[in-house]
């Protein structure tokens, strides 16, 4: 069958009947992109380029977000059975409206025209089907509103907090800012200076923020170059950067190092580059490295420029080179140093 239902239930609140299901992608293209332009008060398609990654993803064989598709009509308690709502389903794909997933389904038609598509593959799909258009509006608004969005930064800081176990780590310690304010731990890291690590390994950029720019066009900046990254072929992921981090921070001077927010972000979005070189350091080699970098780097002017973003920018780039750098005299980094920042 053209549309497979896995499993139906009933909304009380809508008086409506769910069900979740798949479908091919062609089958998708074929009854359900056309559906796009149907429903009035859908969004504009937005800017192709925020879902330039997600085209590439599907022709690479990623599994695309869910969609979600209404029709009112007629309800009856033989929808709880998946095959009757698979029959309704397909008899009636022509009136349904897509409440969600018109961007994606775009992107999708995009994709069916690149080299390597697979158009047998499986698109999961949400239905309601609803008595009324003002229970499904009830249903879109309970939905859609009520709570801003949430930022992309936002949810990297929570990331951070919720998936990375950092009581496992021997040397790194992360305390919030709640924490600190019951007992601050003077050797652990701030949870926000973590965050913006991470944010920077993400993205390969040291300049992930900017109070001159407004917020939502900072995180649809920070958002673009996140997507411009992707995942594909990264043999390093941060759990290994942390680690890393957490080998070296056994010396105090590395520590203290690393506990400049600048260093860290520095380092993190650097060291995709060169972290088999790094891993291959000893503690007492990567200290002799960076009290080469902290040495050379006083020779920057501080009244002259911005010494958060002149750091995070040089330790970038001594991370990023630290094959070379690490057997450079003072002499050769302050050179260094001289031309980079000229």
């Amino acid at each position: 069958m053209a549309i497979q239902v896995l499993a139906t239930s009933y909304d009380k609140v809508i008086k409506s009947y769910v069900a979740t299901g798949t479908c091919t992608y062609q089958y998708a293209l074929d009854n359900i992109f056309p559906l796009i332009n149907k429903f009035p008060a859908q969004r504009k398609l937005q800017n192709q380029k925020f879902y330039k990654r997600l085209r590439s993803d599907i022709v690479a064989g990623c599994i695309m977000p869910a969609i979600t598709l209404a029709i009112v009509g007629e309800t009856t308690e033989q929808l709880l059975n998946k095959g009757n709502f698979e029959t309704r389903l397909v008899d009636e794909i022509s009136n349904s409206v897509v409440l969600d997933g018109m961007q994606r389904l775009n992107t999708l038609h995009a994709a069916s025209e690149d080299e390597g598509f697979d158009a047998d593959r499986l698109l999961y799909v949400n239905f309601i089907l609803a008595p009324d258009q003002d229970r499904l509006l009830y249903r879109m608004i309970t939905l859609n509103n009520g709570q801003k969005p949430m930022t992309a930064r936002h949810q990297i800081e929570i990331l951070t907090h919720s998936i990375f176990d950092f009581d496992a780590f021997e040397n790194f310690e992360v305390q919030t800012e709640k924490e600190s304010e019951l007992k601050r731990k003077n050797r652990a890291f701030k949870l926000a200076d973590v965050s913006k690590s991470y944010t920077a390994f993400l993205t390969r950029n040291v300049n992930n923020e900017n109070n001159k720019i407004i917020d939502q066009k900072m995180d649809d900046i920070l958002v673009s170059r996140i997507i411009a990254e992707g995942v594909e072929d990264d043999s390093v992921n941060f759990e290994n950067v942390l680690n890393l981090i957490d080998r070296f921070c056994v010396s105090d001077a590395a520590l203290s190092w690393f506990k400049v927010n600048n260093n860290l972000i520095g380092f993190t979005a650097a060291i995709k580059n060169s972290f088999d070189i790094l891993s291959d350091m000893s503690v007492k080699e990567f200290e002799v490295a960076i009290q080469n970098f902290d040495n050379a780097f006083k020779i920057i002017k501080v009244s002259a420029v911005n010494l958060g973003k002149m750091r995070r920018s040089l330790a970038h780039e001594f991370i990023n080179h630290i094959d070379r750098f690490k057997d450079f005299n003072l002499e050769d980094l302050e050179s260094h140093f001289i031309d980079f920042t000229a």
